[in-house]
């Protein structure tokens, strides 16, 4: 029986999400059905919690929208979700963010993640080195 409904789940889930975290930006295109007429619309905000696993995965997406803290709790292979974009990688310690709920201004900003080059690449030609015999002075 178990592997019957992993089976049908497979049907509804999505195959085209990408790699994100907890902390990172996303760019979240929904479908909005208004009066017969469908529309994409944009909600950006910072990912501060994922929940469950399969098709029964939620994602919760705050931004801050004229002074008021928005949250928004998507299944992640809701057929209402159109596309998940990565606008910025975050670089937290946390799996869940809810201390943001409490921060205000500034103090909600995440640092954003920089990714470092392999060690075995060489130098860039901007950082001049000097020869082994000279001192700087």
């Amino acid at each position: 029986m178990h592997k019957l409904i992993k089976l049908m789940e497979a049907k509804y889930m999505k195959k085209d999400i990408g790699a994100f975290n907890i902390g990172d930006t996303l760019d979240v295109q929904l479908k909005i059905v208004e009066e017969g007429k469908s529309r994409i619309q944009t909600f950006e905000g910072i990912l501060i919690g994922r929940q469950g696993s399969g098709l029964n995965e939620t994602i919760t997406v705050r931004k801050i929208s004229y002074g008021e803290g928005v949250e928004l709790v998507l299944p992640l292979h809701s057929p209402s979700i159109d596309s998940i974009r990565l606008a910025k990688k975050g670089d937290v310690r946390r799996a869940k963010l809810y201390y943001l709920k409490k921060k205000i201004g500034k103090a909600t900003r995440v640092e954003e993640k920089i990714e470092h080059a392999e060690s075995g690449a060489p130098a860039s030609p901007e950082t001049p080195t000097a020869p082994a015999g000279e001192a700087s002075k």
